[in-house]
């Protein structure tokens, strides 16, 4: 019995993908979706949702300085 063969979308470019092996850059087709797709983390184009109230600034209190 032959493994199902599993296919996704590059986020990137929309190009199938084969999830396996023969697919180093999984999910992308390629390393420069995949190196598209970290510049756009690096300028914040994408974020994860927070359900949090804090800003940078409160990630700090003052009972405990930043470690340097």
């Amino acid at each position: 019995m032959e493994p199902e063969v599993i296919e996704v979308n590059c986020p990137t470019c929309g190009k199938i993908v084969v999830w396996g092996e023969e697919s180093p850059y999984r999910p992308f087709c390629c390393k420069r979706c995949q190196l598209i797709d970290l510049g756009e983390w690096a300028d914040e184009e994408k974020r994860i949702p927070s359900s949090g109230d804090l800003s940078d600034s409160d990630e700090w209190s003052e009972e405990e300085p930043p470690r340097h």
